[in-house]
């Protein structure tokens, strides 16, 4: 791992509350996230050709990047989609005691 944070969020859809609940806890408790909120949303989406309309759970997932491969995992572990949404996008900006935050919260073991 590089020296430097590289602060981020990560997006993650789940297919119920339960699914979201136990991603979120799951990603806290390694200190590969720290925090994650999630809420309920609707998508629309292609998948095997028929366009599907469903209710989901966002997850939005506040970690260091430099842990992205270890993180995918984990969701890939416990997620019960065949090819989950884990994308990742870059904080540009953020308040310094948040971000230090982030940083003291995602030391993996």
């Amino acid at each position: 791992m590089s020296s430097s944070p590289q602060y981020g969020i990560v997006l993650v859809t789940a297919s119920s509350e339960a699914e979201a609940v136990a991603i979120a806890q799951a990603l806290v408790e390694a200190k590969l996230a720290a925090c994650v909120n999630f809420t309920p949303i609707h998508s629309v989406y292609t998948w095997q050709g028929i366009v599907e309309s469903t209710p989901e759970w966002q997850l939005i997932v506040k970690t260091d990047l430099r842990l992205f491969d270890a993180l995918e995992a984990k969701i890939q572990q416990i997620h019960s989609y065949e090819v989950p949404e884990i994308i990742a996008i870059p904080l540009i900006a953020g308040s310094q005691p948040y971000l230090q935050w982030i940083s003291e919260q995602t030391q993996p073991e």
